[in-house]
């Protein structure tokens, strides 16, 4: 018997281990595709003659059909089916850059875009929806960590991988190998189909069933307070990773060398976080605890960084030291999502919280560079720090009676 018992968890612990690493490879995929255009910027610009704004509404075009579409998008998981339309996802990506890389025309890179940014809508509830049903839930911490680290993962390779492909076959040349990238992935997610079947997993006490999800769930108190949640955060993120360099510079005279690095240190420790705050939110149990903890900890860091100027070392182990916090908190905010998620509703849930990142990603830029603009960096961190206090308040309001 307790052989039986031993051999069920290894296949299970299999399973998840195959539907983490199938999930995690469409998720670096999309985050790839986010960073694909800027190290391309110089060559498009020498070749079509355009201007660099002209280039970033190939990117505006790829956010704002994010934006529009990444809801309805979760509404198609739940009614149809989350592994075919992540396979159709990566498919219509690649699409989209074949399309920019092979229509040698300014407007076919602005489509392309636009086409890859509606194929982005569909990672987010895909993802979570066929992890929600599939993962053990002793398991589910660091199924979502893994899944953030690999994002982190895909960004972070993007701008070499795309420079590297453009020195050897050029601009189109690097956006066609974006291209069989999510070609290659959408055919090992097809050829591995089986492993990411959310309906015939039963793990979860009732059996998974499609059910009708309206506005009126989404418009719910616990479905909007992690709408709010996700947008809070990410204006926190979005002001670190955009403006933290020129506000070092322009506050406390730090080189660039120097502010360059105290981020590099945010950005690695920050996905160390994310995999450490996986096994931490699997062994206690506790995701609102843990958000609290890290939230408040990460405020008081950069509060401290605004407050007070720091040698070169201590400021890059408190940028540090920040980013690990703010990592820290990423599964067990998945969590808390999953936790107020009805039966059924994964991707519907996920793919409208997750339009929280799009809407900071048009806030953040503009409220931290008009703070810059108007030659006041240290509210840029005290700002930042702030948002961190209000994210709190939100995670802590209670339904109302």
């Amino acid at each position: 018997m307790t052989e039986m018992i031993e051999a069920a968890g290894a296949a299970l612990r299999s399973r998840d281990v195959k539907v983490i690493g199938l999930v995690g490879a469409a998720h670096f995929v999309s985050h790839v595709y986010i960073l694909v255009l800027p190290p391309l910027f110089v060559f498009i610009k020498a070749d079509y003659g355009v201007s660099y704004a002209e280039l970033g509404f190939a990117i505006t075009a790829f956010s704002i059909a994010s934006v529009l579409v990444q809801t309805p998008a979760g509404f198609l998981v739940d009614r149809l089916s989350a592994r075919g339309l992540l396979i159709a996802g990566l498919a219509l990506s690649g699409t989209g850059m074949a399309l920019a890389g092979l229509v040698h025309t300014y407007w076919a890179l602005v489509a392309g875009f636009a086409i890859a940014g509606v194929a982005n809508t569909v990672y987010h509830p895909a993802d979570y929806a066929i992890m929600s049903h599939t993962i053990s839930f002793k398991r589910m911490g660091q199924a979502y960590s893994v899944h953030t680290f690999l994002g982190m993962v895909g960004q972070a390779v993007a701008p070499p991988a795309m420079l590297f492909l453009a020195a050897f076959w050029g601009w189109s040349g690097a956006l066609l190998g974006a291209a069989i990238l999510a070609y290659a992935v959408a055919a090992l997610l097809l050829a591995q189909r089986g492993a990411l079947s959310v309906a015939s997993q039963r793990r979860h006490g009732a059996a998974f069933r499609p059910k009708e999800v309206g506005w009126r769930v989404l418009l719910s108190p616990p479905i909007l307070r992690n709408f709010f949640f996700f947008v809070l955060l990410s204006m926190t993120t979005g002001g670190m990773y955009g403006f933290s360099i020129v506000g070092l510079a322009a506050l406390y005279g730090t080189p660039i060398a120097v502010a360059n690095f105290a981020l590099t240190a945010y950005l690695v420790l920050n996905a160390a976080g994310v995999l450490t705050g996986g096994v931490i939110a699997d062994r206690f149990k506790h995701p609102t605890r843990i958000v609290t903890i890290g939230l408040a900890a990460s405020g008081i860091v950069v509060a401290i960084i605004a407050l007070i100027g720091f040698g070169p070392a201590l400021l890059i182990a408190l940028m540090g030291l920040a980013g690990f916090l703010s990592g820290l908190i990423m599964p067990s905010r998945d969590i808390i999502v999953r936790e107020v998620t009805p039966p059924g509703a994964f991707g519907t849930v996920f793919g409208f919280v997750s339009t929280g990142f799009s809407v900071a990603g048009v806030i953040a830029p503009l409220l931290f560079g008009r703070l810059m603009d108007l030659g006041e960096p240290r509210a840029v961190f005290l700002l930042i720090a702030g948002f961190t206090a209000v994210t709190l308040l939100v995670v802590h309001s209670k339904r109302p009676a």
